[in-house]
């Protein structure tokens, strides 16, 4: 018999925040150039970041497959866990940042593209590397070391994650797809 998988669904739900990494670089490239004002796009990706990915990705993380790792024998300090959860952290700080910057710039206040601009980048940077080795190292070795007993009340966890939020994940991929279909047009 095989083993429950623990991990897909935060595969899964990791190519929709990369997609959202991928028009917030784009936009940022083009705000740069003077080819991209709209704030309010900035605003909307703050939100996919703090509803989608982190209270609703990462809380499952945190929350469920951390916790499983740690109950498991993983340390709590010193180790990946340890080491995910401070890129959660900086990363919130980034996006901090870029919605304050994002609001002055709706406000008519100058100067705020470089502001955006360096906690995007800093937030991207950080996110892609942080997924990288999500999906490469820790969920990989979740896999491995997560013994059978736990694993089908981790997946009843993550299911009770996202019924607490009904409808949230496909808001945000109509969002993400709204924005694609325009960088494309």
């Amino acid at each position: 018999m095989s083993k429950i998988d623990v991990t897909h669904v935060m595969v899964e739900e990791h190519k929709l925040i990369l997609r959202m990494i991928a028009l917030l670089e784009n936009n940022v490239t083009r705000m740069e150039a003077g080819r991209f004002r709209d704030w309010r796009f900035f605003l909307d990706a703050v939100d996919f970041i703090r509803n989608y990915a982190d209270r609703f990705h990462h809380a499952k993380e945190e929350d469920v497959l951390f916790k499983a790792l740690v109950d498991n024998g993983m340390p709590q300090d010193n180790s990946p866990v340890a080491a995910m959860l401070l890129a959660h952290d900086q990363g919130r700080g980034f996006v901090r940042a870029m919605e304050e910057g994002a609001h002055r710039a709706l406000d008519g206040e100058s100067g705020q593209i470089p502001v955006i601009a360096e906690n995007a980048r800093g937030y991207i940077a950080l996110l892609r590397d942080h997924i990288d080795k999500e999906d490469n190292i820790l969920y990989p070795l979740a896999e491995r070391v997560l013994p059978e007993a736990p694993r089908a009340a981790m997946v009843a966890a993550y299911r009770e994650a996202e019924a607490r939020t009904p409808g949230l994940e496909d808001k945000y991929r109509r969002l993400v797809e709204t924005y694609e279909q325009q960088a494309a047009a």
